[in-house]
């Protein structure tokens, strides 16, 4: 089965949360431990690359990491996000059942962290990941004060959330 459709539906999800991100909120963060809000939006903007990552290769390789730069504006986070979703939708667009069965490895410094088929890594380390910082992401908007858009209906932002029905 494909999972083009859902992923979609939660690209659209994703980019109403990013472009409501004003740079002036980039650095917010709601405490000590956490990262500053631009940080977490820019995973959420980069981890498509997981997809398109699980399609085209059998592994990867984490011995490294140097961690991308983080765009300055809403535009730059946007446009960084727009190419990933672009990648990754056409890596997934012409996936086979064949495909999406056959195992993808995530190593790092030599061990084996986890094996799957590339349907769960799919799932799990990409879409349920993303849909988490999402998640968290809007809690900061919440905290900052930056209207969180609906995504799987109205949120408490929208003005005609607790309007009654009209008879």
């Amino acid at each position: 089965m494909n999972p083009l459709p859902e992923f979609e539906q939660e690209m659209v999800s994703t980019r109403k949360v990013l472009e409501r991100i004003p740079a002036e909120k980039f650095a917010f963060t709601p405490h000590p431990k956490s990262k500053p809000m631009i940080w977490l939006a820019n995973h959420v903007a980069t981890l498509p690359n997981w997809g398109t990552t699980t399609m085209n290769t059998e592994k990867l390789v984490l011995d490294s990491f140097t961690p991308p730069p983080q765009p300055t504006t809403t535009e730059e986070l946007l446009a960084i996000f727009d190419k990933n979703v672009a990648e990754c939708r056409g890596a997934l667009a012409g996936a086979t059942d064949e495909a999406l069965q056959q195992p993808w490895s995530l190593v790092f410094k030599g061990e084996e962290l986890m094996t799957m088929p590339r349907a769960g890594v799919l799932r799990s380390v990409f879409l349920n990941h993303l849909i988490h910082h999402r998640a968290q992401l809007t809690m900061y908007m919440r905290m900052a004060d930056i209207a969180v858009p609906g995504m799987y209906g109205p949120s408490a932002d929208d003005p005609n959330m607790f309007a009654e029905a009209s008879a």
